[in-house]
C-alpha cells in the first residue's frame, strides 16, 4: 500500500507570535463512501471540518485501542491471580509478545 508523503506546515504568523507554533503533518487519505458519510455526519454534529473530525476520530480510536490493551492485560493478570506471581508475569509477557509483537 503506497504511503503518503507527510507535508509539514506551520501555523500562521499570529500563532507564532503568541508562542503556540505547532507543526502539522498532512496526509491524503481515501475513505470508503459509507465511512466518509459517517465522518461527514460526525463533523456536522461537532461543528468541525472534515480534517479535524478525521483527526479526532483517529486520536479517539488510538486511545481506545491502548485502553483495550491495558484492560486485556489487567484481566489476564486478574485471571492468573491464584497462580505463582512469577508464572503470572511470564504468562503476561508471553501474551504481550504474541499480541503486540514486543
Amino acid at each position: 500500500m503506497p504511503r503518503s508523503q507527510p507535508i509539514a506546515s506551520k501555523r500562521g504568523h499570529a500563532s507564532r507570535a503568541k508562542g503556540k507554533a505547532k507543526s502539522e503533518v498532512r496526509y491524503t487519505v481515501g475513505l470508503p463512501s459509507g465511512l466518509a458519510r459517517q465522518v461527514e455526519r460526525y463533523a456536522g454534529t461537532v461543528d468541525a471540518s472534515m480534517s479535524k473530525a478525521i483527526a479526532t476520530l483517529v486520536r479517539l480510536g488510538l486511545e481506545s485501542q491502548e485502553e483495550r490493551k491495558r484492560e486485556f492485560f489487567k484481566r489476564l493478570k486478574d485471571n492468573l491471580a491464584d497462580d505463582d506471581p512469577a508464572h503470572q508475569d511470564r504468562m503476561v509477557d508471553e501474551f504481550r509478545i504474541l499480541i503486540l509483537g514486543h
